[in-house]
């Protein structure tokens, strides 16, 4: 019998534990990008059209735990609309302990931007992502989209990054964050800008939870693209929760050590 050599009992786990096998690379010259999903053990990626439900108090801890380590948190414009985002809310102590020990946070501690993309601008300037955050968001749009909407982004403290004429490119995404030095860049969905990051071959690391439910129904899946290729990934961890929560991580085959 083949057993899993990286399986590890997760309620063994502190948060320096769990910092070390989520760390991104010691030295990232251009933007890694992580992918976080939760899915049940029967494929759906969401509960009546959110997320949320499928979590567990181990995926909320890995949940937290990976925006303390990250610059910026990418997530598509319909999932920002759906899933109610806010600004991420994270350990500042933490954040400013990972900047000292060069695995990320911030040196004040403040937590990672939102970056949302949406070629439309299409979201609510008096919504979460403006009221209640801490840092503002960043928005990836195009030069197409309605210069109004644009406007009342920005008025309502966004920093407007127009990265394309029509469309929002996964090569867009990464040049409007190196050039603020946003590297560890984790991507939250949903699952079309999840699809054209596989396609585009820049998804570096997926840390997939799988929860111990069946939904049936007809939800979608983590990732939808009609042009995307088979991406090898290599399997870093396993972790095993005691309600029957598997949480792992998995990087792209060329990209390991």
């Amino acid at each position: 019998m083949q057993r899993v050599p990286n399986a590890i009992q997760f309620t063994t786990l502190g948060p320096d534990e769990l910092v070390r096998l989520y760390a991104y690379p010691a030295s990232i010259e251009s933007p890694w990008i992580r992918v976080n999903f939760v899915t049940s053990i029967d494929g759906a990626a969401t509960v009546d059209g959110r997320s949320g439900a499928l979590g567990s108090p181990a995926d909320r801890t890995v949940f937290e735990i990976l925006r303390d380590l990250a610059d910026v948190v990418l997530v598509g414009g319909g999932t920002a609309r759906q899933e109610n985002y806010g600004g991420a809310h994270t350990d500042a102590h933490r954040r400013q302990r990972l900047y000292h020990h060069g695995l990320g946070g911030s040196p004040d501690g403040s937590p990672p931007p939102i970056a949302v993309v949406t070629a439309s601008a299409s979201l609510d300037p008096a919504g979460r992502l403006f009221t209640d955050t801490a840092r503002p968001p960043m928005i990836l749009t195009t030069s197409m989209a309605p210069p109004d909407r644009k406007r009342a982004l920005a008025d309502a403290g966004a920093e407007v990054i127009e990265c394309g004429e029509t469309t929002v490119t996964a090569p867009d995404i990464r040049a409007a964050l190196a050039r603020r030095g946003l590297l560890r860049v984790l991507c939250e969905g949903g699952p079309s800008l999840f699809g054209d990051l596989i396609t585009a071959g820049v998804v570096e690391d997926l840390c997939l939870t799988a929860s111990p439910l069946l939904i049936g129904g007809t939800a979608g899946r983590i990732a939808v693209s009609p042009k995307a290729s088979p991406t090898p990934m290599t399997l870093r961890h396993a972790l095993l929760d005691d309600d029957g929560t598997i949480l792992t991580r998995w990087e792209r085959a060329r990209t390991q050590g």
